[in-house]
């Protein structure tokens, strides 16, 4: 792993011990997959981070400097991922946001994730978490440093029986799973989770709901409980380094790898 640590616009070899992004998780972060030398999905990302920044009142990153640091990452790189941190910086003790806000920008370099190609092509095995989401609309969609619900979730099982969690929020309705974003479909109609109390708004997820119509589809944004799930035709999951993974099973109940999800697979591939 490669790691660079930037604090206003100078490298360091370490993270300040006043960060707030680690004292508070008060700062946001992308996970960009690599390929061929380049981030084949930067417009989105920089889309949610500039966005975010502003929700947050992060000031933003010069987007051009950010672009020009991103690409000595991946140059020579065939395949990789490339996570950024962007804190809101150094700061004292207490909540309250520094007047004079000097964010911090850690980047760290990794090999490509080894995922099991059936996980592509045969489907994952799914269990349902018991660790609810949140529900709070200010924090909805921001991939923000604060993931322990996700963590929680995450350590409801350790073996290799599920490839991934669903988490529902707090008044039972589906959301997401914990590192991905949610789909099914139901006579032939795609649906995908409201994400407006709770949940991360994903790349994968903004890419199909901009492109649906390239199918001559539509996606409905619902809020529905996990029975109205379990009942689908197709399930799938998405996020930027798996790209699409099809739901096989859910926890007893099993699933084919239907024709809407193949399309869906290719439409973003």
């Amino acid at each position: 792993m490669t790691i660079q640590i930037f604090t206003n616009g100078e490298s360091r070899l370490c993270i300040d011990p006043m960060e707030r992004g680690f004292h508070y998780g008060d700062g946001l972060f992308e996970t960009m997959a690599i390929k061929q030398g380049e981030v084949p999905l930067w417009r989105y990302h920089w889309q949610r981070l500039s966005s975010s920044c502003e929700r947050m009142g992060l000031p933003q990153p010069d987007q051009e400097k950010l672009e020009q640091r991103i690409a000595s990452f991946c140059k020579g790189q065939d395949r990789a991922v490339l996570k950024l941190i962007l804190s809101r910086g150094k700061g004292e003790r207490g909540y309250r946001i520094p007047d004079n806000q000097q964010p911090g920008q850690a980047f760290y370099l990794s090999d490509w994730p080894d995922y099991d190609v059936s996980y592509s092509q045969k489907g994952i095995r799914v269990k349902i978490c018991k660790t609810p989401l949140g529900m709070n609309p200010v924090l909805a969609g921001l991939k923000h440093l604060n993931r322990l619900e996700q963590i929680m979730a995450r350590s409801e099982w350790q073996d290799d029986k599920f490839q991934e969690g669903i988490m529902l929020n707090a008044a039972g309705d589906v959301i997401e799973g914990t590192m991905t974003n949610l789909f099914w479909v139901k006579d032939e109609q795609i649906f995908t989770p409201d994400l407006s109390q709770c949940g991360v708004f994903g790349i994968m997820r903004q890419q199909i709901l901009e492109r649906i119509d390239e199918l001559s589809m539509q996606i409905k944004i619902v809020s529905q409980p996990l029975d109205d799930l379990k009942n689908a035709d197709e399930i799938f999951l998405t996020n930027s380094l798996i790209g699409v993974w099809p739901v096989q099973s859910i926890e007893d109940k099993t699933y084919a790898v239907g024709t809407i999800t193949k399309k869906i697979q290719q439409l973003v591939q």
